[in-house]
């Protein structure tokens, strides 16, 4: 595919998402059930209170940054449907990033459009814009960020993090893979980091692996911990974080702190989801839940990421999408928004995957979908049938788990693992046998 092509699908993509939001406008109008999310209309009822000079906070359930609110201003002055216009340029947003850091490590480029095609095609991902949910602009944000680390703008990398992580806070697990990857051996003053290339053979690298993959361990991250690299990350990024914090706190108060931050941190949703979690939150939501029961809910999760970053930091596109996996796997609340969040990151991991569509990929597809399929059989006869299924939900959510696991496993034993960056000594020496 040349990249004529890549302009006709996003042009054919954009046009798709188009009329996909103007056919939501009649649908909203002409049917009893709308396809507008009604976070959306939380989003707009927010930035209008925001338009009026009072506080977002003032709309029930809203629990986003301010920032939100504010770019959706314009839905009170031009139109109600702006917001889905601009979650919707920030999917194809995703889609060129994609293609940009595939271009980045040498992928083919019939490779990199069958991948920008895994987004742009994909109907989790194309109806999440336009339906009026914010994803799409965090998914391009940490794209983006991906995108300066691996052309070592990291001052650019930490003020988008900081941004980020303020704007939608679960992408601060992927702080410490950041950090790991942050090394001397990469990253020097002035200086643009190696990159390994994709080249034919399965995804292989350019160079054996034990010329060019310099392996995180212990001993090295507690001697080289306080790199220049990593202490400019943590503090532009931290700056950025608290800047914006700071801001809104003094602007809204503690509702604002409440509702952006820390109910996020405390969160107990009684209402059937996806999650193994929600059936006990049902039983026990009357009474208080204790501090530690929900410190008990985030061991599996803070274990699992551990375990994920140390065996796969330096190839980090693939260690931010694992991580992603479990992190909404073992939530404690999970929706199908969420998927979204992995979903803009599988694209980087599939030129480096061994697994063939026929057989594996098909088996893991439908795995994954009827194990989903089965969740929604239940939660349909629960909340439109009326019907007393809250056990087989929650065992339907077992299975979900145990999906996502399966699919998970396949993923990582099928995956060639790929080092984004060359180490600079190996380099250096390369070239000086060149230029002898």
């Amino acid at each position: 595919m040349t990249s004529v092509n890549i302009r006709a699908l996003l042009l054919f993509s954009a046009i798709f998402r188009v009329i996909l939001i103007l056919y939501g406008e009649w649908q909203d109008s002409h049917m009893e059930v709308r396809y507008t999310d009604v976070d959306y209309v939380v989003f707009s009822d927010a930035a209008s209170l925001m338009a009026s000079g009072d506080s977002p906070y003032k709309r029930t359930t809203y629990r986003y940054s301010p920032l939100l609110a504010f770019l959706l201003i314009p839905n009170t002055i031009i139109h109600r449907s702006w917001g889905k216009f601009l979650f919707s340029a920030s999917d194809l947003l995703v889609g060129l990033f994609i293609r940009s850091i595939l271009k980045l490590r040498r992928v083919p480029e019939n490779l990199c459009t069958y991948s920008v095609m895994i987004w742009l095609l994909n109907p989790f991902t194309f109806t999440i814009g336009t339906r009026g949910n914010c994803e799409p602009i965090v998914c391009a944000v940490i794209l983006w960020i991906i995108i300066c680390l691996m052309n070592g703008n990291v001052l650019q990398a930490a003020f988008w993090y900081g941004l980020v992580v303020h704007f939608r806070i679960y992408p601060i697990i992927y702080a410490l893979p950041i950090i790991l990857i942050l090394d001397s051996n990469f990253f020097h003053s002035g200086r643009k980091p190696f990159l390994s290339y994709w080249t034919a053979g399965h995804g292989k690298t350019t160079q054996s692996s034990t010329d060019v993959t310099y392996h995180c361990n212990m001993q090295n991250v507690l001697t080289k911990i306080f790199t220049r690299q990593r202490v400019m990350f943590g503090l532009v990024s931290a700056i950025v974080f608290f800047s914006f914090t700071g801001l809104f706190f003094y602007l809204y108060g503690w509702a604002f702190l409440h509702e952006a931050l820390l109910y996020h941190l405390t969160r107990t949703d009684p209402r059937h989801n996806f999650s193994v979690y929600f059936y006990h939150i049902y039983l026990q939501y009357e009474n208080e839940i204790s501090v530690l029961e929900k410190l008990i809910s985030f061991l599996p999760q803070f274990v699992v990421q551990l375990v994920l970053i140390s065996c796969f930091a330096q190839d980090f596109p693939f260690c931010f999408f694992v991580q992603t996996v479990a992190f909404v796997a073992f939530n404690k609340v999970i929706t199908a928004q969420y998927f979204v969040w992995f979903f803009c990151l599988l694209p980087l991991i599939l030129p480096w995957s061994s697994m063939k569509l026929k057989w594996e990929g098909i088996c893991c597809f439908f795995v994954w979908m009827g194990a989903q399929i089965h969740w929604l059989m239940w939660g349909y006869m629960l909340e439109f049938k009326g019907k007393n299924v809250f056990l087989q939900l929650w065992m339907a959510s077992l299975v979900f788990l145990a999906a996502n696991t399966l699919v998970l496993i396949m993923i990582i034993r099928h995956h060639r693992y790929s080092p984004v960056f060359r180490h600079l000594e190996f380099e250096s020496s390369k070239n000086s046998v060149k230029l002898e």
